[in-house]
């Protein structure tokens, strides 16, 4: 008898299949000749045929579970899926009540769960084959997938490797366990906003842009996601200022706290337009010292419904929060709420000193139920209220698939009370998980009006880097209320667009008000914009001149050869009134794109084009997928961790990637 081998199949297939798919796909070579990008490749520092420094090797501590706790409940919830065992008794007749049949019918009982004990042992023995193949596979040199990808070699399997190992591990484990509920899966549920691309604007018409700033890296991940699975992600899931935010720059250092951040402007010429440049302003934030950090005051919000029930989802969940108290200080405190048909506070308050209370109290958690995520936010807030720190970080991190369906699940009103509720100091971050049913607008929503940050979380390596590698930036905000204000000259920019960040912008008066909420700037963190303009006198001007407007006056000589001026305002994480700061975009600052100090702004400008692709290209022209790996490819630098050439990889995969995913049997 052998009822729960098949559950296993999709684990073995999923890892399995998805390695051959994407060494598959990357050797396909296109017969059309890349565009000639010579101009904006940077010949001299190219890191041909080098390998990528591997990131850091994750601790085995924080892979290891805590003790398990037996916490089952009397009764099996009417929203949970039955067990095998449960489903075999309902379909039974109901037995006659003699002592021959009771004493027959207990027999049955026994044998039955025999078998069900045979069939997790042999269930378990092959999720450790599973996790050996997986172990076998972390432990493979890389360059036998590089060498059928490109002249360089790959660092993103030597990272993801130990993510497979993390995960697949919880997955054979649930199997060996008996699978005591069903995987939970979905498809074609995502649920993103809607956007619209920014049009292209005449200065003469409209000379300001305004935005809130943009440091969610969501968008990013869950693209990458659906491209290692062979597919095109749905459009609106592409938000290109994440995308490009996702990656580090090397900006120039603010030269003090006081002032926490400064704009640092270059203008190339338009990789995907002869006629147009390319502004790009990048903003360094200040990086506390150690000795500057305030002590952190963290409740972990955790859906635990029946919708987490997956291997990418609930397990994903716990070993990401395992690595995220590992860059906490042990005077730090936690607090664990989870909801699934109603919320509850599963961990007081608590010292990150005593690691193993909390994460004996992560350990114990189990996927159930429906999902009452409004009622879970209010008592995180209650609590994280209750143990409030006025000199440190009080901070709620959400950590779900936003799939709320018990109690308030109106946008509009989660909305309005994270606004209230921002203003007495305790911020909020949103964490995603999983796909299918990923409510990404929701999960959006809470972040910016928040004041925190949205991240996906598909792999432990992503977790690695959003909690642990960018925990500063996470957790301690140097600024929050940050807005950017461009006034184009009208005298040298005919036309401009705004690459992204239509979900951010603002009215051109709320630059000055101080009531009006934007986004929230993390130590060390930085932020790219970029902008397209269209010099006057170009042919590439999209919109033609107005046949009864005059044309625009003389500018003052001071500023003839200035394109414009970029305003930054701000407020102090814990003030109330905003400084300025001002930056002249002049003609100096215009940049060969072969130069050396080019380089982030050409690997911007590449990431920027790859999200427009993925949206249909409407202003990129002719530019292609092939166009875009080369100006990355000149363009990755020391690439530390491999990032840049993991989303080389990406945009390979893109060019064979199906449109649709097919549907799941």
């Amino acid at each position: 008898m052998n009822m729960q081998m098949p559950r296993l199949k999709p684990v073995m297939l999923g890892g399995a299949s998805l390695a051959v798919i994407a060494i598959a796909v990357l050797a396909v070579r296109e017969q059309t000749p890349p565009r000639d990008l010579s101009r904006f490749v940077d010949t001299g520092q190219r890191n041909e045929g080098q390998v990528a420094a591997p990131e850091p090797k994750l601790e085995a501590d924080a892979l290891k579970p805590a003790p398990r706790i037996a916490a089952q409940p009397a009764s099996r919830p009417a929203s949970r899926p039955a067990t095998e065992a449960e489903s075999f008794a309902a379909a039974s007749p109901a037995p006659a009540t003699t002592a021959d049949e009771s004493t027959i019918r207990r027999r049955q009982a026994t044998d039955l769960k025999q078998d069900f004990a045979d069939d997790r042992e042999v269930a378990g023995q092959a999720g450790s084959r599973v996790t050996t193949m997986l172990r076998k596979f972390e432990e493979a040199p890389a360059p036998s997938v590089g060498a059928l990808v490109s002249s360089d070699r790959v660092a993103a399997p030597q990272r993801e490797s130990a993510v497979l190992g993390g995960e697949y591990r919880d997955a054979a484990k649930a199997v060996g366990d008996g699978a005591a509920q069903q995987i939970y899966q979905d498809q074609g549920r995502d649920n993103f906003a809607e956007i619209k691309a920014n049009p292209v604007k005449v200065t003469a018409e409209e000379p300001v842009s305004t935005f809130s700033i943009d440091v969610d890296t969501a968008s990013y991940s869950f693209v990458r996601r659906a491209l290692m699975q062979g597919v095109l992600p749905q459009k609106d899931a592409v938000r290109i200022e994440e995308m490009v935010n996702y990656f580090p720059y090397a900006y120039p250092l603010p030269e003090s706290r006081e002032t926490p951040f400064r704009a640092d402007v270059q203008i190339i010429p338009t990789p995907w337009n002869a006629g147009t440049e390319l502004m790009r302003i990048g903003i360094q934030g200040y990086a506390l010292t150690e000795t500057e950090k305030p002590r952190s005051n963290l409740v972990f919000l955790i859906d635990s419904s029946g919708s987490m029930n997956a291997p990418d989802k609930l397990p994903l969940l716990k070993n990401s929060f395992r690595l995220l108290l590992q860059s906490l200080d042990p005077d730090d405190t936690v607090a664990i709420v989870t909801y699934a048909g109603a919320a509850g506070t599963v961990l007081e308050p608590t010292k990150v000193s005593e690691s193993g209370k909390i994460l004996a109290s992560l350990e114990r958690l189990r996927a159930g139920g429906s999902t009452a995520g409004a009622e879970g936010i209010r008592q995180a807030y209650q609590l994280a209220e209750q143990s409030f720190d006025g000199n440190g970080v009080n901070r709620v991190i959400l950590a779900t698939d936003g799939d709320f369906n018990v109690g308030i699940t109106d946008i509009d009103e989660l909305k309005g009370f994270v606004e209230r509720e921002r203003k007495s100091g305790v911020f909020l971050s949103v964490l995603g998980f999983g796909q299918g049913n990923l409510n990404d607008a929701l999960m959006q929503t809470l972040a910016q009006n928040g004041n925190g940050q949205a991240a996906y979380i598909d792999t432990l390596s992503e977790a690695r880097k959003a909690l642990v590698e960018e925990a500063g930036s996470t957790l301690f905000p140097i600024a929050k209320d940050v807005k950017i204000q461009v006034e184009f000259n009208p005298a040298t920019v005919a036309e401009y667009r705004l690459i992204g960040y239509e979900t951010r912008m603002l009215a051109r008066e709320d630059f000055n008000n101080d009531k009006v909420d934007a986004g929230e700037i993390g130590s060390g963190h930085r932020v790219t914009a970029l902008y397209e303009i269209t010099p006057v006198g170009s042919p590439a001007r999209l919109v033609d001149p107005s046949r009864y407007q005059p044309t625009a006056a003389e500018p003052a000589a001071d500023v003839a050869n200035e394109y414009g001026l970029v305003k930054i305002r701000y407020k102090a994480p814990d003030g109330d009134v905003s400084k300025l700061i001002t930056t002249p975009v002049t003609h100096a600052m215009d940049v060969e794109p072969d130069e050396d100090r080019a380089r982030e702004t050409r690997f911007a400008a590449a990431v920027a084009a790859f999200g427009q692709l993925l949206r249909g290209g409407r202003y990129t022209g002719a530019f292609t997928y092939d166009d875009v790996a080369s100006l990355a490819q000149g363009a990755k630098g020391d690439d530390r961790f491999g990032y840049r050439t993991e989303f080389v990889n990406l945009v390979r995969l893109a060019k064979s990637a199906a449109a649709l995913e097919p549907l799941k049997r």
